[in-house]
């Protein structure tokens, strides 16, 4: 029998109804800084899922045991920031409404500050653990306050001091290292520290948001992003992270910048896929 061809990720493919976790993509780059192409990340992974089993052996666990449904990219505003991050925050506020894990496919990382406007709305005392390259805590960037450069200090002005911890930092202009010191927790270089900063959170039952800029990974695991910066994570370090990540009160999710065309050779994708398989695996074992 014949059927609508609509691509999902692999074995997201739950009905909305019983699903528990909802992906959402977001193909939106215009304020990207270096490289463009970020707004085909959420599609090439959907479309390369294929390639992958649905199976971890990291987790012992498969997506087929898992009610996850996938709702497809929003069409974006490619020339307006707030008319897309508005769309964004819409989409966030229906699944939370309706009782779901909303987990947000990018894009630019400035596609977050929309989701987080949702989850800070439902949840006031919501907190933010951000893995990154990059703080992204600049007031503005060649003039412009809205830009994925700027996201994490847009986040700051919705939740305030100390509720905002960031992982894996290496890039930054002075004037964002020193903001992080007085209101942000920022981890430089890896993972250190986060242990313990998920054992308080999770000892505290705060709720948290947790966004994944993939440019954590070293660019030579994981090249096919706009801003590449040397040095990041290996792989394995950020499946554990996630796991870590994932034994807290996580209310909101996203991986963003994935630009696959800027790899050619299809790696950074396929580690975007599997990146995504155990985040969901996390996610749903938790939630």
């Amino acid at each position: 029998m014949l059927s609508p061809n609509i691509e999902t990720f692999i074995g997201c493919d739950s009905s909305y109804s019983e699903a528990r976790i909802v992906l959402y993509g977001a193909p939106f780059d215009s304020t990207t800084s270096f490289r463009p192409g970020a707004r085909f990340g959420s599609s090439a992974m959907r479309h390369e899922s294929f390639g992958l089993e649905t199976y971890s052996p990291y987790q012992d666990a498969d997506l087929t045991d898992c009610a996850v449904f996938d709702s497809g990219d929003l069409e974006l505003c490619f020339g307006s920031p707030e008319s897309a991050l508005k769309d964004i925050e819409a989409r966030a506020a229906r699944i939370l409404a309706d009782g779901k894990l909303p987990l947000l496919l990018g894009g630019e990382h400035l596609v977050t500050l929309g989701a987080v406007r949702a989850a800070a709305k439902k949840y006031p005392e919501l907190h933010i653990i951000h893995f990154d390259a990059h703080a992204d805590l600049r007031d503005d960037y060649l003039g412009c306050s809205l830009s994925h450069a700027c996201v994490l200090r847009r986040c700051h002005e919705l939740l305030g001091d100390g509720r905002i911890h960031q992982f894996c930092i290496r890039s930054g202009d002075r004037e964002e290292f020193r903001f992080a010191r007085n209101h942000t927790n920022l981890h430089p270089f890896d993972f250190e520290g986060l242990e313990e900063t998920v054992s308080v959170l999770r000892e505290k039952g705060v709720p948290v948001y947790f966004t994944i800029d993939l440019d954590c990974l070293d660019p030579s695991a994981f090249p096919g992003t706009g801003t590449p910066e040397a040095g990041g994570v290996s792989f394995v370090q950020l499946l554990k992270a996630i796991r870590t990540v994932c034994s807290a009160n996580i209310v909101g999710a996203d991986l963003n910048e994935l630009a696959p065309a800027l790899d050619p050779s299809g790696v950074s994708t396929a580690t975007a896929c599997k990146v995504l398989r155990e985040l969901l695996l996390a996610l749903y074992s938790a939630f």
